[in-house]
């Protein structure tokens, strides 16, 4: 009895089709990004923060040069209506 060799030891002729198609999946494959609605808040925050640095460099200012006036009765309505509503 002959026996002819029909091909290397130890190949398995589905191993290629399979490579293959790992390498098709892997190059159709795109990266995708998702913000979620938490994100996009935090970044309307730092546009917040910057129009607040501004206020609060308009009050520094103007404390400085002796321009900002206080009102005691306006002060004591809104605490007033803080603590009681």
């Amino acid at each position: 009895m002959k026996i002819n060799n029909f091909g290397p030891v130890n190949m398995n002729p589905y191993k290629k089709h399979i490579e293959k198609m790992d390498k098709l999946q892997k190059t159709t494959s795109t990266d995708k990004i998702q913000i979620s609605t938490e994100a996009l808040e935090l970044q309307k925050g730092s546009r917040i923060e910057t129009e607040r640095q501004a206020k609060v460099d308009e009050l520094k200012n103007k404390i400085e040069s002796g321009e900002y006036q206080v009102d005691p009765r306006e002060v004591a309505k809104k605490m007033y209506e803080f603590w009681n509503d």
